[in-house]
């Protein structure tokens, strides 16, 4: 196996809990290492109070626990960053959610009918630039470094400007017509950025700044753009490849996250996920009227799964719902819940051997699974 080099983790967190423990969280967190995934984190807020853990390796070949409050790449999370972002622009009065985007973003000749709600939504229509995949089974591939394999793991350092993944989108054909349908694209999730960037006159990492990471104190959080590193401690990601009819594995920890933009290029810890879905759903973040367009679902193809602005709404049965988005790619992934009233929060971290198979995938939705039954469910 040939593991590319990088920094040792210079320290690592013990267990942490406030005054209990969770033998059945501890032993979900097992099942989870033994279906696959390198290692995990897993933080509970709940009415019993505060509770933190970790199970399996932070490095391939090592035996120590991840650490509880490490840095990880958050993947699609960044999402729910991002359009709460643009609602604070919105609550600011410096646009307006029913705004054509062709308005503050004519260079890319949109289509005048897509409104900044709809890319929040994700009911643009837009091709999605990582690759769109159709209900007969087709797929439409996106940008190189989304063609997965060795061809990815070659072009993890490579820069690609937001601009160049909207035109990526835009040359090819829409899913659909504007407003009459859902699908994710991260397409939409590069055009909120710059439009954040066109409204304010500033990098959108500056406005993160200014409007969410500064108030909240998230100092674990970062986005990083372009930058190539993650701060200590972390665990290590994984990528596994055939090469000339050899099975590699790389460390891909490392990796320029400007192929994914802000459809998921933030780092964060379990802690500071906590801290920004409490805040969000408890109305520090957003006035209520807008957080509730925020949490107002329009239905997906999922059962049981609605999407607002930024966020799925999803049930859990008994008339229960949960506040939710999760993300992963390229050997991270992270996870956040929470009810409504921010009550009860689940937030957890993953490192894994990411492939082009998606090996993982199925036990990944399971550990999700089981996750949120034994904190959410009754």
């Amino acid at each position: 196996m040939d593991i590319d080099p990088s920094d040792q983790d210079k320290s690592t967190f013990d267990d942490a809990a406030a005054g209990q423990d969770r033998p059945e969280l501890r032993e979900i967190l097992e099942e989870i290492v033994d279906s696959g995934i390198a290692g995990i984190t897993l933080r509970v807020h709940d009415e019993r109070g505060e509770w933190a853990g970790s199970a399996g390796v932070s490095r391939l070949g090592e035996a120590a626990k991840p650490p509880v409050d490490g840095h990880v790449r958050i993947g699609s999370n960044t999402k729910t960053f991002t359009a709460t972002l643009v609602l604070q622009l919105v609550a600011e009065g410096r646009i307006g959610l029913d705004t054509p985007v062709a308005d503050r973003l004519p260079e890319f000749g949109l289509d005048r009918r897509i409104t900044v709600r709809m890319l929040l939504q994700h009911t643009s229509g837009i091709f999605n630039f990582t690759g769109e995949y159709y209900e007969d089974g087709t797929m439409v591939p996106g940008i190189p470094a989304t063609t997965a394999g060795k061809e990815w793991v070659d072009n993890r350092f490579r820069t690609y400007p937001p601009a160049e993944l909207v035109r990526l989108a835009l040359s090819k054909p829409a899913r659909f017509e504007p407003g009459t349908d859902w699908s994710y694209s991260n397409t939409n999730y590069v055009l909120a950025r710059l439009l954040i960037e066109q409204v304010t006159g500033r990098p959108v990492a500056e406005e993160m700044q200014r409007l969410i990471l500064g108030p909240l104190g998230l100092s674990g959080t970062a986005a990083p753009t372009t930058q190539t590193g993650i701060a200590e401690p972390h665990a290590h990601a994984y990528y596994r490849y055939e090469d000339a009819g050899e099975e590699r594995t790389v460390d891909v920890t490392r990796l320029n996250p400007s192929w994914i933009s802000s459809g998921g290029d933030m780092i964060s810890t379990s802690r500071d996920l906590h801290t920004f879905i409490s805040a969000l759903v408890g109305g520090r973040l957003l006035p209520a009227e807008l957080l509730a367009e925020m949490c107002t679902p329009r239905p997906t193809p999922a059962p049981g799964m609605g999407y607002g602005l930024g966020v799925f709404v999803q049930d859990i049965g008994s008339g229960g719902t949960v506040i939710t988005h999760n993300g992963g790619a390229a050997g991270h992934a992270a996870l956040m819940y929470s009810t409504p009233d921010g009550g009860r929060t689940l937030t957890a971290t993953l490192n894994y051997v990411d492939d082009a198979a998606l090996s993982l995938a199925v036990a990944f939705q399971q550990a999700t699974q089981r996750l949120v039954g034994a904190v959410f469910g009754e």
